[in-house]
């Protein structure tokens, strides 16, 4: 509830500016698919897995387009929680762990890992960490619905890219699914 409170008070502050919404939003979402069954043909050897905690409504969506589009075909996915690989866990305070759900092993396999927002890639270095756990892959891909361009702390690039952003440290980029948000919207948020 804090949290909430405290959230709505920056909101207060900044101004929006919405990237992406409506049927944008979903055509986003099929183009994505689009090239993963470019890639990926029938997924034979292929999984995808959402890290927790906002990369699984976007790894829940890529899943359902395409189960649509290849409604015959068995696609291995699962949720990975990175808390405990994160570099900064010990400097974070309310961290909380969400679940891990991988019931295969990916050894040998080409990974696609899915996350809403892709700003310094330290999640995806705890992802790819936190993956070994699961076995050595093939190939790991990086499936992402906004790229922050030009924060990287580290030299980690997406495979798949629904829109790119150009932004500044102090900009918020803020992904509402309908599933937990009422509705499908990226917003920019800067101080005004």
């Amino acid at each position: 509830m804090i949290f909430f409170s405290i959230f709505a008070q920056i909101k207060a502050l900044m101004q929006n500016l919405t990237l992406l919404d409506g049927q944008k939003f979903q055509i986003t979402i099929q183009r994505l698919c689009h090239q993963l069954i470019e890639n990926h043909d029938l997924f034979t050897n292929s999984v995808i897995i959402g890290i927790q905690p906002r990369g699984i409504f976007l790894a829940k969506r890529i899943l359902d387009e395409l189960h649509k589009k290849l409604p015959n075909t068995i696609i291995q996915s699962g949720n990975l929680d990175i808390t405990f690989f994160r570099d900064d866990f010990r400097l974070k305070e309310g961290l909380i762990p969400s679940t891990t759900r991988i019931d295969f092993i990916i050894e040998g396999k080409k990974v696609i890992i899915v996350d809403d927002v892709l700003w310094t890639g330290r999640t995806i270095r705890a992802a790819l960490d936190a993956l070994l756990a699961f076995g050595r892959p093939a190939k790991v891909e990086l499936l992402t619905l906004v790229d922050r361009r030009y924060s990287r702390h580290l030299p980690i690039e997406a495979d798949y890219i629904g829109i790119k952003v150009d932004t500044i440290d102090s900009q918020k980029v803020i992904v509402s699914w309908k599933e937990t948000d009422q509705e499908d919207k990226v917003i920019l948020l800067s101080e005004k």
